[in-house]
């Protein structure tokens, strides 16, 4: 997707609905570093992984002045389940209704499973900093070992 967003633009500002109830607007983050990672869906086996991936080093992305948001087109019912089963202190935005945010970040794309295509998101990370600049991007993430990645990206800055 060749319009999608990419390092070195600023985020345009969105606002979702955000788990435990209300709306989350990305410029009200500005000041702080966003780590926002898209995964396809909640109570998968892959997204689980790495929600719990991004919660065990939860501590040091906030020593490091970053703020942990996990957004996929699961209701906010189904992302409350989600953070309760694992206990996640961080929230989830859905992108249920628009999928703005997947479509700005190019990550809602066409799959293939079993020969079925299909549209869902693509794994995908994006380091934002106090600016609301793109600084660090991962698409088609494996889980194995992506938190840490990110976290040192976030740790040098």
């Amino acid at each position: 997707m060749s319009d999608a967003l990419t390092v070195g633009q600023t985020v345009p500002d969105l606002t979702l609905p955000v788990s435990g109830g209300g709306t989350l607007s990305l410029s009200s983050l500005r000041g702080k570093t966003v780590v926002l990672y898209f995964y396809p869906k909640d109570m998968t086996s892959g997204c689980t992984t790495e929600a719990e991936a991004f919660r065990d080093l939860h501590d040091q992305f906030a020593a490091a002045n970053a703020v942990i948001l996990g957004v996929s087109k699961d209701s906010l019912k189904k992302h409350d389940q989600f953070i309760a089963k694992h206990s996640l202190p961080f929230r989830l935005l859905s992108d249920e209704e628009t999928g703005a945010l997947c479509e700005a970040f190019g990550v809602w794309v066409e799959k293939s499973m079993y020969g079925r295509t299909y549209f869902g998101i693509e794994r995908a990370t994006f380091v934002i900093n106090a600016e609301g600049v793109i600084t660090h991007q991962w698409r088609k993430v494996k889980v194995a070992g992506h938190a840490a990645a990110v976290l040192k990206a976030v740790q040098e800055g």
